[in-house]
């Protein structure tokens, strides 16, 4: 069945434009009717990030749910994570997250999460665009109308839980921050210095346009520049709703998500503690990552991209750890989804235990070279069967056997085919790519939309 509008994580598109508030309105009414019938608590909580019409959306989406006799809970501004880990551990149906992630400040969302603070399935999101459309013959009215209450309750109590992480403390430590101006702005900043580090900060002066717009975890050369010039032991920085983050160390280099993976997992397997030994990754993860963990007698398990098929192959195999190179870390013994804050405290005792530097992460591999390859196409269907391309990459999987991979798939969300090529040897990356490249122009009239060395980068 098709879906007017949620896409692959919630509601998105620019606010007051596409995202409305008599959308949230009717999307708040719909799934308060919903729960009338599915709810045990009849109460939903709503978090938010630092957009400007983040509390316009946030008022008429909880004005929906009260209509149909729903309790809200407003936890103001905080980062995603902490509202699944209030869904999960209050009593609460569902929880609400009003932000765009990484979007543009112009740009918001809705999405989601059940009682036990996972994504809503993609069957339950097509029913609440089912019920929008329903007509509603009968509505509660007084007492039976639903309250609107503020709390930072379940923001305190997830404080909590961030300090047990870190028995041991941080004192000593000097940690650079980049929180994009975003939902972390307070929380990130706040945990490290109760643990006693000694705190940089840039990006925690939010407006509510400038989120996003000078750094953060999608423009990690912010956080790399900054932790240098601080003089910082480790930088961290978080995308606009903290759900992931990624690093800096003490040089100035770039810890991806890779690399996260790959020293906590190293860390854990030097304290006998990584049972099993895997770890999940997706089909972007670096070669050189691999054969890293390989050294280790760790073994990486690739998912596609994507959090939710990362959560799924992390239930499949038992892993404690997975995520992507973007630096969307999930630990399923802490929460289900990925959450930035928690990945920095994780890291962070990580480097304790090394008693070193953080440069020690970004010396332990040298990742092969990888290449990305956007090829715009009028239309991506049946591209897998056109003759050159589909000669081509079966030559491409030969000459790589044992030195490489070759991943091709289409754009989730674009009219485009990413090529995606590493090897031991860059001559022969570029050598696979250009066939491929040339076998789309070929056959599907493709053309080169741009080019991205991975090499040593964020990744896809």
């Amino acid at each position: 069945m098709g879906r007017k509008f949620f896409g692959t994580d919630g509601i998105r598109g620019v606010a007051n434009q596409k995202l409305t508030p008599e959308l949230a309105l009717n999307l708040g009414t719909a799934v308060g009717s919903w729960l009338r019938v599915h709810g045990q608590h009849k109460r939903v909580c709503i978090g938010r990030d630092t957009r400007r019409s983040g509390p316009m959306l946030e008022a008429a989406l909880a004005a929906g749910l009260c209509s149909e006799g729903i309790d809200v809970v407003l936890l103001g501004v905080v980062p995603t994570p902490t509202v699944s880990f209030a869904a999960r551990t209050g009593e609460f149906d569902l929880g609400a997250i009003i932000s765009a992630s990484h979007n543009p400040a112009p740009d918001n969302g809705i999405k989601f999460v059940t009682h036990l603070g996972k994504k809503t399935p993609d069957e339950t999101e097509e029913i609440f665009e089912q019920l929008m459309d329903a007509p509603r013959p009968t509505r509660p009215t007084g007492s039976a109308v639903g309250t609107i209450t503020e709390s930072r309750q379940p923001v305190d109590a997830y404080m909590e839980m961030l300090r047990s992480l870190v028995p041991e403390r941080l004192d000593g430590l000097r940690v650079a921050v980049d929180a994009a101006h975003g939902a972390a702005f307070e929380l990130g900043p706040r945990i490290l210095r109760l643990l006693g580090a000694e705190v940089v900060t840039m990006g925690v002066e939010p407006d509510g346009m400038n989120i996003n717009s000078e750094g953060g975890a999608t423009k990690p050369q912010a956080i790399q520049d900054f932790t240098v010039s601080h003089s910082a032991d480790i930088g961290v920085a978080f995308d606009g709703d903290a759900d992931r983050a990624v690093f800096s160390d003490n040089d100035g280099a770039l810890i991806n998500g890779d690399r996260t993976i790959g020293l906590w997992a190293a860390d854990q397997k030097t304290q006998g503690l990584l049972d099993p030994p895997v770890v999940v990754g997706t089909v972007m993860s670096n070669g050189g990552f691999e054969a890293y963990l390989g050294g280790l007698e760790i073994t990486l398990e690739r998912a596609p991209v994507g959090d939710k098929y990362v959560s799924q192959r992390i239930e499949e195999t038992h892993a404690r750890i997975g995520g992507e190179q973007s630096g969307h870390i999930v630990f399923p013994e802490h929460g289900p989804t990925g959450d930035g804050i928690v990945t920095m405290l994780e890291v962070l005792k990580a480097l304790r235990n090394q008693k070193g530097s953080s440069n020690c992460f970004t010396s332990a591999y040298e990742p092969w070279p990888q290449l990305l390859v956007n090829v715009g196409v009028e239309t991506s269907d049946g591209w897998s069967s056109a003759p050159h391309v589909a000669e081509s990459i079966r030559a491409g999987d030969a000459k790589l056997l044992g030195r490489g991979r070759l991943v091709v798939r289409p754009s989730g969300t674009q009219p485009m085919i990413r090529v995606m090529v590493e090897a031991d040897d860059i001559v022969l990356r570029d050598e696979v790519a250009e066939s491929v490249v040339s076998a789309m122009a070929q056959d599907l009239g493709g053309h080169v939309h741009g080019r991205v060395d991975l090499t040593y980068a964020l990744g896809d």
